[in-house]
C-alpha cells in the first residue's frame, strides 16, 4: 500500500508539473516560434526570416483571451512600424536627426492606433525596416513574416486550447485565507496573554505584509479569468470568474479589517503594557472569537473555490454554522467588555472598536450578503454585455437551450474543463 501511495503521489506531482502555467507556456512557445519559422521559409523572401518565430513567440499567451488580444495588437504594432518606416525612408531617408524623428513618430503613432503595451514595437519594427537598404522588399517581406508569426501563434491557441488555470486560482485564494487564519490564531493567543508592545507591534506588520499576498493572488485570478474567456471548455464562465472574483474582494477586506483589528491590539497593548491587554476571562473569549472568525475564512475560501455543486452546498452549511457560532461568542464577548468597562473605563473605545472589527468580517462573510452581491455582479455584467453588444446578446437569448440547469447562485466554482 505503501508503494502504491507513493506512486500515486508521484504521478499526481507528474501532472501538476505538465499543468504548470510556466512549463506549459515554455513548451507552446517554443513550438509555436518553430513552426512559424519553417512556413516563412517557404514563404518569405529573407535568407533568415527571424521575425515570424519573434512574432509567434510573442504571440502565444497561456490563456487563449490573451492569445487574441495581444496578437492582434501586436500584429497592428508591427504593420504600423514598417508604414512609418517606408514613408520616413521615402522622405528623408537614414540620419541621426531623421531617426530621432522617427522614434518619435513611431510612439505617436502607437498610441493613436491603441496597440497598449506594444507602444515600443511600433518603434523598432520602423528602426529594423529603416536600417536597410532594399526598403520595399524588406518592409513587405517583414510584414509578410509578422502575419505568419502572427497566424501560426493564434492558431496554435485555437486549435490546442489552453488550460483553464482556475485550480492554481482556487489554491492561491485558499492558501491566503489560511495566512489569513494563522495570524488570527496568534492575535488571539496575543489578546489571552500579557503581551508587550513589541510583541504586538510584530503582528502588526504581519497583517501589513499580508497586502503583498494579496497582490499575488489577485494576479493569479486575473489569469484564471482571462483562461475563462472564449473558451470553449466553459459553459458558465462569467458565473465563475464573479465568483472568485467576489470571493478575493471579500477576503481582502477581510485582511484590511485584520490589519485594523492588529493595530486596535497593539495599542491597546502599549496603554496596558506591563499589564495583560484583557481580564483572563475576556482575553480567553477574544481568542475564542478570533479562531471561531479564523475557522470561517477557510470555509469562506473553500466555498467559493469549490469544484461542484455538491461540495459548495456542503462547504455553505458549514460556514454558516461557524458564522452563527462567532456570532454567538461575540455577543458574549460584548458583555464581558461592557462590564470590563464599566469597572476601568481607560481605552473603552478600543474596546468598542474590537467588536466593530469583528462584526465587519462576519458580515462580509455572511451567506445572505453574498448571495445579494453575486446577484448585483451578474446583473450590472448582463446589462452592460447588452449594452455593448445588444445584437449578439440577442442571438444568444435565442439560441440557448431552455431547461439547463443552473448552478446555486450560492455555489462554488465549477472547474469545467
Amino acid at each position: 500500500m505503501r508503494v502504491v501511495r507513493e506512486w500515486t503521489a508521484r504521478g499526481k506531482e507528474f501532472v501538476r508539473q505538465r499543468r504548470d502555467p510556466v512549463a506549459v507556456q515554455t513548451t507552446r512557445s517554443a513550438a509555436a516560434a518553430t513552426v512559424a519559422y519553417v512556413i516563412a521559409l517557404r514563404l518569405s523572401p529573407e535568407a533568415a526570416p527571424l521575425t515570424a518565430p519573434l512574432t509567434a513567440l510573442l504571440v502565444v499567451q497561456v490563456t487563449l483571451y490573451s492569445t487574441l488580444t495581444t496578437g492582434f495588437r501586436r500584429v497592428n504594432a508591427v504593420v504600423a512600424g514598417v508604414v512609418v518606416a517606408i514613408l520616413f525612408s521615402l522622405l528623408v531617408g537614414l540620419t541621426w536627426w531623421s531617426l530621432g524623428l522617427l522614434i518619435l513618430a513611431s510612439l505617436i503613432v502607437g498610441r493613436i492606433v491603441r496597440v497598449h503595451e506594444f507602444v515600443p514595437e511600433v518603434a523598432i519594427s520602423a528602426m529594423l525596416v529603416l536600417g536597410v537598404t532594399s526598403v520595399g522588399d524588406m518592409a513587405w517581406a517583414r510584414i509578410l513574416e509578422t502575419v505568419i508569426g502572427a497566424v501560426v501563434g493564434l492558431s496554435f491557441n485555437l486549435i490546442l486550447v489552453p488550460p483553464v488555470w482556475v485550480e492554481e486560482a482556487g489554491e492561491s485564494i485558499e492558501g491566503l485565507a489560511r495566512r489569513v487564519r494563522q495570524l488570527m490564531l496568534r492575535l488571539g493567543e496575543q489578546a489571552a496573554a500579557r503581551t508587550p508592545h513589541h510583541e504586538a507591534a510584530a503582528r502588526l506588520h504581519e497583517a501589513r505584509r499580508l497586502d503583498h499576498d494579496i497582490s499575488e493572488v489577485d494576479a493569479d485570478l486575473r489569469q484564471a479569468e482571462d483562461s475563462l474567456r472564449f473558451n470553449p471548455r466553459v459553459r458558465e464562465g462569467l458565473l465563475n470568474r464573479i465568483v472568485l472574483r467576489t470571493g478575493l474582494d471579500t477576503l481582502e477586506i477581510c485582511t484590511v479589517v485584520l490589519r485594523v483589528l492588529a493595530r486596535t491590539l497593539t495599542d491597546l497593548a502599549r496603554e496596558r503594557e506591563p499589564g495583560p491587554l484583557f481580564q483572563p476571562e475576556t482575553g480567553a473569549l477574544v481568542e475564542q472569537l478570533l479562531s471561531e472568525i479564523s475557522d470561517a475564512v477557510v470555509s469562506f475560501a473553500v466555498l467559493v473555490t469549490s469544484s461542484v455543486s455538491e461540495s459548495a452546498e456542503s462547504a455553505e452549511d458549514r460556514l454558516s454554522a461557524e458564522l452563527r457560532q462567532a456570532a454567538t461568542t461575540r455577543d458574549r464577548l460584548a458583555r464581558l467588555l461592557l462590564e470590563d468597562v464599566r469597572a476601568d473605563s481607560r481605552q473603552w473605545q478600543l474596546h468598542g472598536a474590537l467588536l466593530a472589527e469583528a462584526d465587519r468580517i462576519l458580515d462580509e462573510m455572511d451567506t445572505e450578503h453574498r448571495s445579494h452581491r453575486l446577484m448585483e455582479e451578474l446583473d450590472r455584467h448582463t446589462r452592460e454585455q447588452r449594452e455593448r453588444l445588444p445584437r449578439i446578446t440577442r442571438t444568444r437569448d435565442r439560441l440557448r437551450v431552455p431547461g439547463l440547469p443552473r448552478r446555486n447562485r450560492r455555489g462554488g466554482f465549477g472547474r469545467s474543463q
